[in-house]
Parts: C-alpha cells; structure tokens; sequence
C-alpha cells in the first residue's frame, strides 16, 4: 500500500509561518487546546468565530464559522490528529464537508526557549501546488501571521 501522496511533504505545496511569542510553551499550547481560549484569538485581524463543536483531542474535530468582516462566511472543520502536549499539534483543516480535497495537512509545534518565550510553527501541506498557490494569493500567510499576532495578544505577549 503507497503512501497517501497529500501526507508526502513537498516544499512546492507547503505554507511554513513561525512567530516568537512572550510566553511559556504550556501557556501557548493551553491557548490553542483550550475550547475557551481558542475562539478568543483565532483567525485573521476583523474575522469573528462561532464554535459550532469544539473537541480539541487527538481524535477529536473543531467545527467553527469564520465571518469575515463583509459578513461572509466561512464552514471549517479541523480534524486533530495528534495532540500532543506541550509541543505539537497535527491537524487536517479544510470546510465543514466529510469529503474535501481541498483540505490541508498542518503541523503546529511549540517549541521552548531558555528566556522563557515560545517559537510557534505552523506548516501547511496542500494537496497540490496550485491549491497552495491559491492559498497564498486568498491570504494565507498575510491571515496567518495575523492569526498569531491574536495569539500574543491574547496572551499579553505582544
């Protein structure tokens, strides 16, 4: 049996955004498996979330509305693969369908600082480089970089 070509890492369809944060590791971990927390900071600058289930587990799934400031909105579903604690998350991310191959892989990790700060990672694996492409000309990296910016924020450690 071959391995599913959409897990194989290729740097043509992978998104990698990293952000220092003025936190422990375990409180930023804590921010991201938190079901109250997580709403608080998640998503680009101007978007709102509604968490319609939220079961932040290896196993478990996220299902939440982006609405974006035009109003628009946005199903997503994240399926958890791995949690875990303090210092990774693995996620399948992409709308709120049971099939989608427009859903991405990512793979958080929290990694631990001697002055007591945390080097957040994210990396994104799509299923095709012209899907990465797409995602990078919506706004994924500009998005992302926002999304952690909510993160320190949330946590006081701007």
């Amino acid at each position: 049996m071959s391995a599913d070509p959409r897990r194989t890492w290729a740097l043509d369809r992978e998104i990698v955004l990293s952000r220092v944060i003025a936190a422990p590791r375990e409180r930023v971990f804590q921010a991201w498996t938190d079901p109250k927390q997580i709403v608080q900071w998640f998503g680009p600058d101007g978007f709102k979330v509604e968490s319609l289930e939220c079961d932040l587990r290896a196993g478990g799934r996220w299902r939440f509305i982006f609405t974006g400031p035009d109003g628009t909105r946005y199903d997503n579903r994240m399926v958890f693969l791995r949690v875990e604690a303090p210092r990774l998350i693995e996620i399948e991310h992409g709308p709120d369908k049971d099939e989608d191959p427009t859903r991405f892989h990512v793979i958080v990790t929290f990694d631990a600082q001697s002055d007591g700060k945390t080097v957040i990672t994210l990396r994104q694996l799509h299923p095709t480089k012209e899907q990465r492409d797409a995602a990078i000309g919506f706004g994924a990296v500009e998005f992302g970089y926002q999304t952690l910016g909510k993160l320190a924020r949330h946590l006081g450690a701007t």
